[in-house]
């Protein structure tokens, strides 16, 4: 059974109140200084009215003065108190939405691939910035302010019929004030606009609740849109369809303005509507304040303090709606997010077994679907031992790089069973699996920062010595020094500062400085010119020396090299020895090989 909307947005309510759980005593001081800011407003009408009707009136102008002074004083206190709350209320939001986007980014970056393959960037991008600062004016324009808003609202109800303050005598001595209730029938006419009030308010919050949810989701499209189109942009103009791709993108950005646009109209008359109301209110309280004045039933202060009551009574009304409206804003936002944390991405950690591998691979009957329909790899079995290494090879699409993301659980497998020394992977923690394990891609990523940091991802056990030793076996030192800083040379943004073959280098740099138990290249050398393979593929012989290594690769050097050779199609066995065995078959591998040989390739696909 489906929850309903309100049963929904009231478990997102009470998620966005769980999040003030850390920092209880800012929280609670930022209430109180509301509630502290709601009372002192509504006593400076009341002592204008008594300055008026007691002080002037009676012509104590040594009485006036010490109520100005007080008028004085509360203005003051007001002052200092509404710089607290705001500062504090501002604080509480932001160290709020550090939390919480820790949290999200801590979230995502520990996903499965899956998530990603199905998630634009820039949707999770939206929900850790965008969307989490949308949460920030929840606490700091809107949950904190509204009860205040709330309690002025009341209080000035309160004195507005309570009627003027009169001095009684008591047996102790001293004079206090007591209320009359004289006034109730000028402050029952003073509410008289207040209903259409009520129904425009209901009206904007409605009309602009679903303004915002349209942004929301423009917003998401725009970031995602940019984010891949950005860095796609090579793409974009090596094929000259800028002004395609720029007409896809004006049409989502008027989507985006039209959202923003229909928000504005309920505003633009909303605001207005509320200053009628309260002019329409002021005007009729006067002239029926005034019979009564003109009466001698009431004294002329009570008109100037009902003008101000009714500007506090109808300008909080206003700032309720906008700042439900900022809730509703952050409803929306927060309920994005929290859907993201309840929704389990990582992949489940729960093997107990942390040791040094010996590197001993196995595949039992393994299944494998992206989207638990098409399986990319069928029944697939194989072993190869301590210090061996696989080659695999096979048409585009036959599931080679399906078959390595699984080894290192980046991906799930749905049937069999995948072994590291006769033990299942699931057993090894993930940091233990992962950590012995180095991978050579070939589309390098390469992060903005220095060509060190890229190497030893920020690791601080790793010394800048060991990396220049890796640097030299690897055949990469020499250029590296050539760059202006050498090693603190700063690659831009995905290493593009680089050429292929370096940004190539580099990675083959990082596999090593990780000394890996078992080393993973997928096609690492097809972006290297031959000039560079030579060099490299020297390296890679010593890389792979004492290490079991895995290896994709088209070139001919590496796989007749390997120790054991697997043919896939289909995501299916279809082979499985060494170069010279599947020679003797005759089969697949064998015509693939003689072909690419005859025509003199370095390649065989």
């Amino acid at each position: 059974m489906q929850a309903s909307p309100s049963t929904t947005e009231q478990t997102t309510f009470r998620k966005i109140l769980s999040l003030t759980d850390g920092h209880k005593p800012a929280f609670y001081s930022a209430m109180g200084l509301s509630l502290l800011l709601a009372i002192i407003g509504p006593i400076r009408p009341k002592l204008v009215e008594y300055a008026v009707d007691k002080n002037i009136a009676g012509k104590d102008f040594t009485a006036l003065k010490w109520t100005v002074m007080g008028i004085f004083a509360l203005l003051v206190l007001e002052t200092i108190v509404r710089y607290a709350f705001s500062f504090l209320a501002s604080w509480l939001g932001s160290s709020i939405i550090k939390d919480l986007r820790i949290r999200v980014y801590s979230h995502i970056i520990q996903a499965k691939l899956s998530y990603f393959d199905t998630t634009p960037i820039g949707t999770s991008t939206t929900r850790t910035i965008t969307d989490v600062e949308a949460i920030n004016d929840t606490f700091s324009e809107g949950l904190i302010t509204i009860l205040a808003d709330i309690l002025v609202i009341l209080l000035v109800l309160f004195f507005m019929f309570a009627g003027t303050f009169s001095m009684h005598p008591t047996h102790y001595g001293f004079s206090v004030p007591i209320c009359d209730f004289s006034t109730w029938k000028v402050a029952l006419v003073s509410l008289t606009t207040l209903p259409v009030l009520l129904v425009v308010t209901r009206w904007f919050q409605q009309g602009v609740k679903v303004s915002f949810q349209e942004e929301r989701a423009q917003i998401a499209k725009l970031n995602a849109f940019l984010q891949e189109h950005i860095s796609g942009m090579r793409i974009v103009q090596i094929f000259n369809v800028q002004k395609r791709e720029f007409q896809k993108f004006d049409s989502i950005n008027t989507s985006l303005r039209d959202a923003n646009v229909k928000g504005i109209w309920y505003y633009s008359l909303f605001f207005p509507a509320v200053e009628i109301c309260m002019a329409a209110a002021i005007g009729i309280t006067v002239a029926v304040a005034a019979k009564y004045i003109l009466n001698k039933e009431l004294e002329i202060g009570i008109i100037m303090s009902f003008i101000l009551y009714i500007n506090m009574l109808f300008r909080p009304l206003r700032f309720i709606a906008d700042k439900v409206n900022t809730i509703q804003r952050g409803m929306i936002a927060a309920g994005r997010v929290f859907q993201l944390l309840d929704t389990p991405l990582a992949i489940e950690d729960k093997g107990k077994l942390e040791k040094n591998m010996d590197g001993n691979i196995a595949f039992s009957n393994v299944y494998f679907a992206y989207n638990d329909d098409d399986y990319v790899l069928k029944d697939l079995s194989f072993s190869i031992d301590q210090g061996q290494t696989l080659a695999i090879v096979g048409s585009t699409g036959s599931g080679k790089t399906s078959t390595i993301s699984v080894l290192n659980r980046m991906y799930e497998i749905n049937k069999g069973a995948i072994t590291i020394d006769g033990i299942n992977i699931h057993d090894y923690t993930l940091a233990s699996l992962r950590s012995q394990m180095s991978i050579v891609l070939q589309d390098v990523f390469l992060f903005s920062g220095t060509v060190f940091e890229n190497i030893t991802m920020r690791n601080p056990a790793i010394s800048k010595t060991e990396v220049e030793a890796a640097a030299k076996a690897i055949g990469a030192h020499e250029f590296i020094m050539q760059l202006p800083g050498g090693y603190d040379y700063k690659v831009m943004e995905r290493g593009l500062a680089l050429s292929l073959g370096q940004r190539q280098l580099i990675s083959f740099v990082r596999a090593l400085v990780f000394n890996p138990k078992i080393l993973i290249l997928d096609e690492a050398t097809s972006s290297i010119d031959s000039y560079t393979e030579a060099i490299v593929q020297k390296a890679i012989e010593k890389m792979i020396k004492g290490r079991t290594s895995v290896v994709i690769a088209h070139r001919l050097s590496t796989i007749r090299n390997a120790t054991k050779i697997l043919v896939m199609e289909h995501g299916e066995r279809k082979e499985f020895g060494s170069h010279e065995e599947l020679l003797a078959l005759n089969g697949r591998y064998a015509k693939l090989y003689y072909n690419q040989f005859q025509q003199g390739a370095a390649t065989i696909d």
